[in-house]
């Protein structure tokens, strides 16, 4: 039997319940030593992207507003107030920053985020 090479192996992990993120709003876990930003919006949807904002270098991405900007899914910086997509991670005032997105599923209740490891 072959290994699956490193790079290619992901893990779901439970982050936290969806009733515990309240609508519109983010929190952080910490899946596979990374903290991950997860954000649940009004319609239940949820998205995870990289908790650390690049601009101001300070994991704060889940405590962000989030929102809609031009027909696009954001979450704003808390701290300088860039806008990043929560389907592309592409930061929509600098076409050079990005930060990581992650698959995100909801099981039940439970919320689970996928990261490689």
């Amino acid at each position: 039997m072959s290994a699956r090479p490193q790079a290619l192996m992901n893990e779901w992990v439970a982050v936290c319940k969806l009733t515990d993120i309240v609508p519109d709003t983010g929190v952080c876990a910490l899946v596979g030593g990374r903290q991950v930003a997860v954000f649940r919006l009004t319609d239940d949807s949820i998205h995870a992207i990289d908790n650390h904002d690049p601009f101001s270098r300070a994991n704060v991405l889940s405590r962000g507003i989030v929102g809609d900007l031009k027909g696009e899914l954001v979450v704003a910086s808390p701290v300088y107030k860039q806008h990043f997509s929560l389907v592309t991670g592409q930061c929509l005032e600098d076409a050079e920053v990005r930060v990581a997105v992650f698959p995100v599923r909801v099981e039940g209740d439970t919320v689970l985020v996928s990261i490689d490891i």
